[in-house]
């Protein structure tokens, strides 16, 4: 420990001109705040280390002063490769002036960056960010104005497009844990996340540079226990004690245990939303929740979707998670945004983004700050505001479905709900929705090709997605779609049937949520066609438990099928279904006995690959007979 043991001052003096650093860090979870700061001090006394290249995967930053605003000045950076930029603006302003280069990459893709250039690999290559600002038929993900070598390739593999991000080395990582003991191994109990540190450290290591951790306290050598280190002594060369207001567990929270999962929250914990433009927004997203389906939830306006989630009694329903690594649980907002109580697991946040690009998200609640008439969605650049895309494009582009929110107007907008109905007090000074957003985030085309549901929710209205464009479909309770809604967009919505949003949503007390998403009415899911030719069974979302549900089962189906004098053709909807485990043997016996009884064919879907899986054991002839698809058509 004495020969890695230094002070902030001595640790940025390895820092040499020109070096490439990588920083930890989400929001203001897990920001190395001591190591910045001493970086800022030697840059502002003496001018040096200058030319830095940076690069960083989350958003780290208030929006003012701390995280990576510190190196905000001219001088000291030359490059930054960043995926949110946000909460960064001072660095933000150099790029977007062409003080030094900028480059805004999806945050998924860095975070597996930085794995790929620890193992040697020459890029990383994933479809993330085809068809988006980030494709190099667009700009290639450039801030900058001018000219400069292509970060990003086209290439094509096994017939299908890719992108490929070009790697290099990082001289020094700046990155932040709890303890670290004599030898230099760091653990993170007391952090909310655990983030990229160790894929960031490895990076470093295998690229000949150094490795610099900020800690809160020291401890003897070989004393933490091994399956809490997170950054082995081998990877670690030097390591910095930082006082404790530098060393926040987030930007908004000096320190909760309940941040740290030592402690679980009591219910209620979370305060309830006040009911305005931001909790109707929620709410309405809500009802897209997917029983026992896993849902990622963005930064801003969509934070409030947890809230809601945890008011009607749904977190032990569904997994709520977040980018940087949060599964299950109650995510936090606004600074504090990124951490969560009450989680069942926390993981690294490049395996996190293993899991969003493959598909595993069910549904993604995001924000929705531009809207143009084919469903492009901009979040990330506003004229000479840069925002940055963070996650988003990971996101939006893998989710099974998706619901966009955010508010018609923005700027001034004031509403108040009165006895259920929703009152525009004073417009939005800027339309939202738009004939053109000035930077695709979200490619509603791609989206609509591939037949991805998507859903744009508003305060007074929601719209959907259609291969034709954008329609209106619900207006809100004392709303007018000519005068309140289609007056404030640029373009012509599609309309066709509208109907009126859920009343519940414009009352103060809980609505009753979980009743609707967990019940479970047999008359209404299964159903006879008029000719009493087909029996539709949609399971959609739905829960099987206990034998008392397989008989509730049986019993509709017999309803339906025994006064008949012949067999029908059974079309069977499996998609966000769930069957417990302990009643899964009784539910195979249950369907080949009503397929011996009343069935002439079986046809069955299901868009889960392990849903599939595991009727395919339990369901008779699903090996031998190709009746269970993955969609309508295939």
């Amino acid at each position: 420990m004495k020969r890695k043991l230094v002070s902030a001052a001595e640790a940025v003096a390895l820092i040499r001109p020109g070096d490439t650093l990588t920083t930890s860090g989400f929001v203001g979870n897990g920001v190395p705040e001591h190591l910045l700061a001493g970086l800022e001090a030697r840059f502002l006394e003496d001018g040096t280390p200058g030319g830095l290249s940076v690069i960083f995967a989350a958003g780290q930053g208030d929006g003012k002063e701390r995280g990576l605003n510190r190196l905000g000045h001219k001088g000291l950076l030359k490059r930054v490769i960043g995926g949110h930029w946000g909460l960064i603006p001072k660095v933000a302003a150099l790029a977007v002036k062409g003080e030094i280069e900028g480059w805004n990459l999806p945050q998924g893709v860095i975070s597996h960056m930085f794995r790929d250039i620890a193992a040697g690999r020459p890029a990383t290559i994933t479809p993330v960010g085809l068809e988006t600002f980030v494709d190099p038929r667009l700009s290639g993900g450039q801030v900058h104005p001018g000219d400069s070598p292509a970060l990003v390739e086209l290439m094509e593999i096994a017939g299908k497009e890719c992108l490929a991000y070009k790697l290099f080395p990082i001289d020094v990582a700046l990155l932040r844990g709890t303890t670290a003991d004599e030898a230099g191994n760091i653990t993170m109990e007391h952090e909310a996340l655990v983030l990229d540190n160790l894929a960031q450290a490895m990076a470093v290591r295998n690229s000949g540079g150094v490795v610099i951790v900020q800690v809160e306290r020291l401890a003897a050598a070989h004393t933490l226990d091994p399956r809490q280190v997170v950054i082995p002594a081998p990877l670690v060369d030097a390591v910095v004690l930082a006082p404790p207001e530098n060393h926040m567990q987030t930007y908004a929270t000096a320190y909760s245990p309940a941040f740290a999962q030592i402690i679980r929250a009591p219910a209620g914990a979370l305060p309830p939303m006040a009911l305005d433009a931001r909790k109707i927004i929620a709410r309405r997203a809500a009802f897209e929740l997917p029983v026992n389906g896993v849902v990622n939830l963005g930064i801003g306006m969509p934070e409030g979707v947890a809230a809601v989630a945890g008011e009607e009694r749904l977190l032990d329903h569904l997994t709520l998670t977040t980018e940087p690594g949060v599964v299950g649980g109650q995510p936090a907002s606004g600074l504090d945004f990124g951490a969560a109580v009450n989680t069942d697991a926390i993981i690294p946040q490049n395996a996190q983004f293993d899991f969003y690009d493959g598909g595993g998200l069910d549904m993604a609640c995001l924000g929705m700050a531009e809207l143009d008439q084919q469903g492009n969605v901009n979040v990330s650049r506003f004229g000479p505001k840069l925002a940055g895309a963070g996650g988003f494009i990971n996101i939006s582009q893998n989710a099974r479905s998706l619901v966009f929110a955010g508010t018609l107007t923005a700027g001034g907008l004031q509403v108040e709900v009165d006895d259920g109905w929703l009152q525009i007090r004073s417009e939005g000074r800027a339309q939202k929705f738009v004939a053109e957003v000035q930077q695709i985030t979200f490619s509603g085309a791609r989206a609509a090709r591939l037949d991805r549901p998507v859903l744009y929710v508003t305060e007074r209205a929601v719209f959907e997605l259609t291969p034709d464009g954008v329609a209106l479909r619900e207006i809100a309770p004392g709303i007018d779609a000519e005068r309140d809604v289609i007056a404030h967009m640029g373009f012509e919505p599609i309309v066709e049937t509208v109907t009126e949003m859920d009343p519940r949503i414009f009352r103060p007390q809980p609505m009753d949520l979980k009743r609707d998403l967990l019940h479970m009415d047999l008359a209404d899911r299964i159903t006879l066609d008029q000719n009493q030719e087909r029996l539709f069974i949609n399971f959609e979302k739905m829960r099987l438990r206990t034998p008392e549900d397989l008989a509730l089962v049986r019993a509709r189906v017999e309803e339906l099928c025994q006064p008949l004098s012949h067999k029908v053709e059974a079309i069977v909807t499996y998609d966000g279904f769930r069957l417990e485990d302990d009643i899964a043997d009784a539910y195979g016996h249950l369907v080949a006995e009503l397929e011996e009884r009343f069935y002439s064919k079986v046809t069955r879907y299901s868009g889960s690959a392990f849903s599939r899986m595991k009727l395919a054991r339990i369901l008779p002839g699903v090996t031998d007979r190709p009746h269970l698809f993955r969609t309508r058509t295939a």
